[in-house]
């Protein structure tokens, strides 16, 4: 495989740009108890420069997710008796599939039924942008054979954990022991792009390679990847392709999180600390 080392950069902005040029992305998130995943993966869409950020979150936990961020909209989505997101949200799912430009599916879900055909009928869609992590990582672990049925253009972003159940729902051979095997593996017999999380988070298509250089272990917080989902959504909705989206984003990421030990130092390290230093961020590169 090709070992990647430069970052790709977004194009400059236009002075007479508008707000429509820099995507519409949708944020799949969020349950009743985790409204916080919807509204950090809204909000690093919306720090990671995405025009338009939707935040699409079960109906219940709406409310909650709205009042943490004006600068995103919200949609409400049917739910079932645990709050989560049902399969009677399909349809307006699939309407904010025609309407934007990259979509992320699965911070703060949780695993159902329901969920496991969301996941089914979005990587079936042909033209879709879509970054899945988290919880819809995990309930596309248990859709069998599910490589078959995609059409999607997709970027799963697991941690360690959720690459273990996504390997075991589809290969009968033990997880290889090296991470950039293992990414290369998944992103090859899936034809997908894989970001897989961790101490050198390593992104590849299964051709090209990059291991990250930034990061720290403040990082290993609750909420720091919903916040990666954020930011690689609005990078696709920008216009770049899937794998320099994910390489920037977790570029940028792990560059935040180094910003804002500075002030904070690692213990102290939050989500919404990685958050507020993207812009420094993206201001550095």
């Amino acid at each position: 495989m090709q070992l990647i080392e430069t970052i790709p950069k977004l194009k400059p902005r236009a002075w007479d740009a508008h707000k429509g040029d820099f995507g519409k992305v949708v944020i799949i998130a969020g349950s009743v108890g985790m409204s916080g995943a919807a509204a950090l993966a809204g909000r690093a869409a919306l720090r990671a420069g995405a025009g338009l950020v939707r935040v699409a979150t079960a109906k219940s936990a709406l409310p909650i997710v709205a009042s943490i961020e004006p600068s995103y909209t919200t949609i409400p989505l049917a739910e079932d008796n645990a709050g989560r997101i049902s399969a009677k949200a399909i349809n307006t799912i699939l309407d904010a599939v025609s309407d934007n430009d990259a979509m992320a599916f699965g911070p703060g879900v949780g695993i159902s039924g329901g969920l496991r055909t969301v996941a089914q009928k979005l990587i079936e869609q042909e033209q879709l942008r879509l970054v899945i992590d988290g919880d819809g990582l995990n309930n596309l672990s248990q859709l069998k054979s599910w490589p078959t049925k995609l059409k999607a253009n997709i970027v799963l972003t697991p941690h360690p954990g959720e690459m273990k159940r996504l390997w075991s729902g589809l290969f009968r051979e033990p997880l290889p022991p090296e991470r950039q095997e293992q990414a290369a593996q998944l992103a090859q017999r899936t034809k997908t792009v894989v970001a897989l999380k961790g101490a050198g988070t390593v992104v590849t298509d299964g051709e090209r390679v990059y291991v990250n250089k930034t990061g720290n272990p403040g990082m290993a917080t609750a909420g720091s990847g919903d916040v990666l989902t954020g930011a690689i959504t609005a990078l696709i909705g920008q216009g770049l392709g899937n794998f320099d989206a994910a390489v920037l984003g977790v570029y940028v990421h792990g560059l935040a999180g180094d910003i804002a030990i500075e002030r904070l130092g690692q213990v102290s390290l939050m989500a919404t600390d990685i958050l507020e230093a993207l812009s420094d961020s993206f201001r550095r590169i």
